[in-house]
């Protein structure tokens, strides 16, 4: 029994030796023209290691695939026309607001807006505190929301310069416009035309706010878009001088005209 056993064991010691020579003798080459087409042999490992060096090859050699890269540059063209816009409006607004304080022959509801009531201690607008129409083309109603602030609309009326003397009729006042002289129409034209000025001044300071941010931004934009942008800017410009220009005529005719 012995021997049997001593006999297993040496069988079992020279076929891990065989097997452990042929594993280190065994060479597996790819076919000829180093295609992968026998690949197959390789054990996975190799072959991800393998394909993977191949990449990193072609990755170093693909230097024209990388190409420049190119920034979108915002068109500022919408902001600055619409920012421009709604100061030249905002000035347009205002210089009609200034015109219509300015009496003419004809009677206008608008020509009180600007007079101020003290009122309970504190300063109002006419218009805040009284109905303003018109009777006829020379004469305003103003009816008051308190009758008992009366006195008082009757006093500012009287103490601005627009040069009108109110009476008391029941629950209103009448305000008779008088006709200007000579003398104070060429005086309301002036203020007219000094009025106008004033204001496309401030539309022009608009033109040149926006013109500075076009220039701010010019170094990263085509320069054709800068030339648009700033003729649109123009335009514009032109466009509410123009509008301030009629409204003053309008207003200087108004003014003659009574």
């Amino acid at each position: 029994m012995a021997l049997l056993l001593r006999r297993g064991a040496a069988l079992a010691a020279r076929s891990f030796r065989a097997a452990a020579a042929s594993a280190s003798t065994t060479v597996r080459r790819l076919p000829a023209g180093g295609s992968l087409a026998g690949a197959g042999e390789f054990a996975p490992s190799r072959l991800f290691v393998f394909e993977n060096r191949r990449g990193f090859a072609k990755g170093k050699k693909s230097k024209d695939d990388r190409g420049d890269t190119v920034q979108a540059v915002p068109d500022i063209g919408p902001t600055v026309k619409s920012a421009a816009t709604a100061q030249m409006d905002a000035a347009v607004i205002a210089l009609s607001r200034e015109l219509s304080k300015l009496r003419t022959g004809r009677a206008t509801p608008g020509m009180l807006d600007h007079i101020m009531v003290e009122n309970a201690g504190v300063k109002v607008a006419l218009n805040r505190i009284a109905v303003v129409s018109v009777l006829d083309a020379h004469t305003l109603s103003v009816m008051p929301y308190d009758p008992t602030s009366m006195k008082s609309i009757e006093h500012a009326i009287i103490s601005s310069p627009l040069g009108i003397n109110p009476t008391p009729d029941g629950n209103r006042i009448i305000a008779a416009i008088p006709p200007l002289t000579k003398e104070n129409i060429q005086a309301l034209c002036k203020v007219v035309t000094k009025s106008a000025e004033d204001f496309k001044q401030s539309i022009r300071r608009a033109r040149q706010k926006a013109l500075d941010t076009i220039k701010k931004s010019a170094s990263s934009m085509p320069k054709d878009d800068v030339k648009r942008i700033e003729k649109e800017v123009e335009e514009l410009t032109k466009k509410f001088i123009k509008s301030a220009d009629d409204m003053c005529k309008a207003k200087e005719k108004e003014i003659s005209g009574s």
